[in-house]
């Protein structure tokens, strides 16, 4: 099943009108062609794209020269480049770039949607493609458009069926052809490089490759303040509240790309409308001038906006914005500033290193026993660099299918540079430790290492990527993973020294309500090799017990009153002393909640 698009072209009255339950709507018997529709997209350019000037740059070097000066390459006797591959999350402006560039320098734009020129039948597929081909060159100069490259050329692993292979033949066939002739130049996009067939990707075909990345926070500035240029009412932009700030939303809105930020700001503009809707007379024919002048877009209306929208790039593979401080956790001091100097530094003054001549680190390795917080503490650094947070339990990348393995390493290291500025914190290092390991069956493991080395060494300072690995110890991981430019540091989280757990045990039990008597350092002194996670638990089972304690008053009050008193009853339960140091004896016990139960009937 396809889904049919569908186009409001006429409304009566125009130009605007309310569709209710009794609105008629007519559906016409003929498609309307796609050139027609897009007649706006002819007069985008380059002010109309926001948070890729460096793309831009390199974008206009290798296709304006090349259609509006051929005589330059002739001279100095290069080759001009002919074709480009954009590559990048969907939504980042890809297709909108590549129609700015034919619209400034007057080229024919011709698209080419990936998943419309495939067809089950022979030899079709490669007949649409050539007859695209032709066309454009009769129209030269021009620029062809592939979207969705992976739909026609994708990766010989992933091909499932015999369509796909002519036609990357034929495509490099026609792409080659194109050497000789300086008048049309061919781009394509895709979500992922490593998703097209190699033979595409070699010297003389999509030999340029170009990154449009997901936006940081100044490019998503630029880009919002081109969208509320852009929503209109009438001939006039549609006006933004003294209060709006731009500048916030930006940093509010990691991970979203150009679409989900054009989203953001036309859900912005419904919401002031439906703000409206209570002065609108929905039996009138129009609507009155004044309802129309007093739209104006409020801070409140982009805040509920950001409630309904959520960053498209960030899916799938789950990606936090987190929120853990270090007020969050049972930090040292010590700890703190390590994990700052080798993580938050590169993050936040590359500078400084290119100053002094040296590479800064990119990845580090913590270990210790399960439940000390290494999770916590790479959200915490992660929150405070302001970047992205990818989580990933090796377990979760293991897989006896060939070739899925190493698959879904490279999708994970992928998803890591699109969200980036991104922390990816790889858990359960031990799992791939050894060759030996044959839960998952045979040489697995060591695929998955093999591939996580690969993306390690791949991964450039440029990305702005942090790899922050994790396991219970050093010493059981393959010393492949500690040579220079993979974890050339090694951090030790141990088990909370007495300080830190009292700073835990303060940390867990802030927002509940506190009997006098309780004394910290008695718990802290209590819970000797206790691990944070040990105290949290502590912490929470007391706090369900006061909770039903609080209950069982409430409703004995209940029953043997008739007049509502409203201090007993409002009156919030404590968390008394003599709960805790129960917990405490029987937390990390076999017996656990069933102890506790027990204990309770006595």
């Amino acid at each position: 099943m396809h889904a049919i698009e569908l186009k409001v072209i006429e409304t009566k009255p125009s130009p605007y009108c309310i569709v209710t339950s009794r609105t008629i709507i007519r559906c016409g018997s003929d498609p309307i062609k796609r050139e027609e529709e897009e007649v706006s997209l002819n007069e985008i350019g380059y002010d109309d794209i926001g948070g890729v000037r460096k793309q831009l740059v390199q974008i206009k070097e290798m296709v304006e020269l090349p259609l509006k000066h051929p005589q330059l390459f002739k001279t100095i006797g290069v080759k001009p480049p002919r074709s480009i591959l954009l590559y990048g999350p969907p939504g980042t402006g890809k297709c909108l770039i590549a129609r700015a560039v034919a619209n400034e320098i007057g080229a024919f734009f011709f698209l080419i949607n990936g998943l419309e020129i495939v067809s089950k039948s022979a030899g079709e597929s490669e007949s649409n493609l050539r007859k695209r081909f032709e066309e454009a060159e009769k129209k030269s100069p021009a620029i062809i458009f592939i979207d969705k490259l992976d739909a026609i050329a994708p990766k010989r692993e992933k091909t499932y069926g015999e369509v796909e292979r002519p036609i990357v033949s034929q495509l490099l066939t026609l792409i080659d052809g194109l050497k000789q002739r300086s008048n049309v130049i061919v781009m394509a996009a895709t979500r992922q490089r490593n998703l097209i067939d190699p033979a595409l990707r070699h010297f003389g075909c999509f030999d340029r490759e170009i990154d449009i990345g997901i936006p940081n926070a100044a490019d998503r500035l630029e880009i919002l303040r081109i969208h509320t240029k852009n929503l209109r009412i009438h001939t006039k932009n549609m006006k933004l509240d003294g209060d709006v700030n731009l500048e916030q939303i930006s940093n509010e809105t990691h991970g979203y790309v150009g679409a989900d930020l054009a989203s953001l700001c036309s859900e912005a503009a419904l919401q002031q409308i439906r703000e409206k809707k209570h002065v609108i007379d929905l039996e009138e024919h129009t609507i009155n001038a004044e309802v129309l002048n007093s739209l104006v877009i409020t801070q409140e209306n982009f805040r509920f906006a950001l409630n309904q929208s959520n960053a498209s790039a960030l899916r799938e593979i789950v990606v936090e914005v987190p929120t853990t401080t270090w007020e969050d956790i049972g930090c040292s001091d010590h700890g703190k500033r390590l994990l700052q100097q080798l993580v938050k530094y590169p993050f936040q003054y590359p500078e400084k290193f290119l100053e002094f001549g040296t590479t800064p680190s990119r990845n580090v390795f913590l270990y210790g026993p399960p439940g000390c917080g290494k999770t916590l503490l790479a959200k915490a650094i992660a929150n405070e660099c302001q970047a992205n947070f990818i989580s990933i339990n090796v377990r979760e990348l293991l897989s006896t299918s060939i070739g899925e393995p190493e698959a879904n390493v490279r999708d994970v290291f992928d998803k890591a540079r699109q969200a980036a500025p991104c922390i990816l914190f790889l858990d359960h290092l031990d799992l791939i430790a050894h060759d030996g390991n044959t839960e998952y069956g045979g040489d697995v493991a060591h695929r998955v290492r093999n591939q996580i080395l690969i993306e390690m060494d791949d991964m450039s300072a440029k990305k702005n990527v942090f790899i922050i690995g994790a396991a219970v110890g050093w010493n059981i991981i393959h010393p492949r993973f500690f040579k220079t430019g993979r974890f050339d540091h090694i951090f030790n989280i141990p088990l909370p020294d007495e300080q830190t757990r009292l700073k835990i045990f303060k940390i867990c039990l802030k927002n509940s309500p506190i009997d006098e008597d309780v004394d910290f350092n008695y718990l802290a002194n209590e819970t000797y090799n206790f691990t944070g996670s040990d105290i949290k638990d502590i912490c929470s089972r007391t706090g369900q017990l006061a909770a039903r304690e609080s209950i069982e008053k409430q409703e004995q009050t209940n029953q043997t009153t008739t007049t509502t008193d409203s201090t007993t009853l409002n009156q919030r339960s404590l968390i008394h002393p003599d709960e805790l140091f129960y917990f405490t004896d029987i937390c990390a016990g076999p017996g656990g909640f069933s102890e506790y139960i027990l204990w309770k009937k006595q």
